[in-house]
């Protein structure tokens, strides 16, 4: 089925919880695009969602994928797999929120799938299109050195996966999106604190190109912080994920000799799911590849899980 047979794409969201909510919430403001309907284990839920929105609960998924076109996979990563599955099998276009799923080979059934029924397959990894992180694309290709804390103090969602898969995993597709090379060596260290799963956790990456990636992810923190900061040749970047805000100091030789000039640049009220949604709704109307593509998906859950791995067999192996 294709979006331009009708004047209004028909989007639904499956999992309207934390964050599936937000994705009703921004499919219902969007222009041309009418969110149809949502579905929810949850039936209270997906109806104080959908009557909130305009749209109708459907009873299942197999009614929700008959009033839609394309939509967003919000519900517990385990369950990603076999819901974006029969979705694209259907011939809808998907979004399916971050990591794809909780195996290379389930991420390979859907890269497939939607391959053959050449339907969009977007993955969920917001920080792409934060406006804070148009400064790296800028300025931050040719990194030699990056530095991320992302930490947040302890949440009940998102716990049937570790903090790798959680938190860690947006900023892993950051590095590889910026870096284009493969990563040659990952050293790993992690620990859970709260849950059986592993709470806090350290990567030390270098890659390919030369570049040296060091992440922190931690969901047992005091305060929420989610800073990305890349060192190039005559260059320092900082960004700041949740002000949406981005810092870039440049070394200039002028007539007077070496200078630093500093561009600063702020969009706090420019949303990243928004800018995320409307470019899924964009891939999907004109039959493009998005900025996040399966395959993008794929390589930031390889990457994790090898980073996890590292984490189990423990230090020095």
């Amino acid at each position: 089925m294709t979006s331009t047979a009708v004047e209004r794409l028909r989007v639904g969201v499956v999992g309207v919880g934390a964050l599936g909510q937000h994705h009703a919430r921004v499919y219902a403001a969007l222009p041309d695009v009418r969110l149809t309907a949502v579905h929810d284990a949850d039936a209270e839920r997906a109806r104080a969602v959908a009557e909130k929105h305009g749209a109708r609960v459907a009873c299942d998924l197999d009614d929700l994928l008959g009033a839609v076109d394309a939509l967003s996979v919000a519900t517990p990563t385990v369950h990603h797999h076999e819901l974006a599955l029969r979705a694209l099998r259907a011939g809808r276009h998907v979004l399916v929120e971050k990591p794809i799923t909780t195996s290379l080979a389930e991420a390979d059934d859907l890269i497939r799938e939607a391959s053959e029924r050449r339907c969009v397959l977007q993955v969920g990894h917001i920080e792409r299109f934060n406006p804070a992180a148009e400064a790296l694309y800028r300025h931050g290709t040719q990194a030699r050195f990056v530095e991320v804390h992302r930490l947040g103090s302890f949440s009940a969602r998102s716990l049937d996966i570790d903090v790798v898969l959680d938190l860690m995993i947006h900023d892993l597709d950051v590095v590889l999106a910026l870096d284009g090379s493969d990563p040659v060596q990952v050293e790993a260290v992690g620990v859970p604190v709260l849950t059986p799963k592993v709470d806090i956790a350290n990567a030390r990456l270098r890659f390919a190109s030369g570049l040296i990636a060091n992440l922190t992810a931690s969901r047992v923190s005091m305060e929420k912080v989610r800073k990305f900061r890349v060192f190039a040749p005559a260059t320092y970047v900082s960004v700041d994920f949740a002000a949406r805000e981005a810092q870039v100091y440049r070394l200039e030789q002028g007539p007077a000799g070496p200078t630093i000039a500093v561009e600063r640049s702020a969009s706090p009220d420019d949303e990243p799911l928004r800018r995320q949604l409307a470019s899924f709704v964009e891939a999907v109307r004109g039959g493009l590849v998005p900025r996040v593509s399966g395959l993008d998906g794929r390589r930031a859950l390889a990457l994790a899980l090898t980073i996890l791995e590292r984490i189990q067999a423990g230090p020095g192996r």
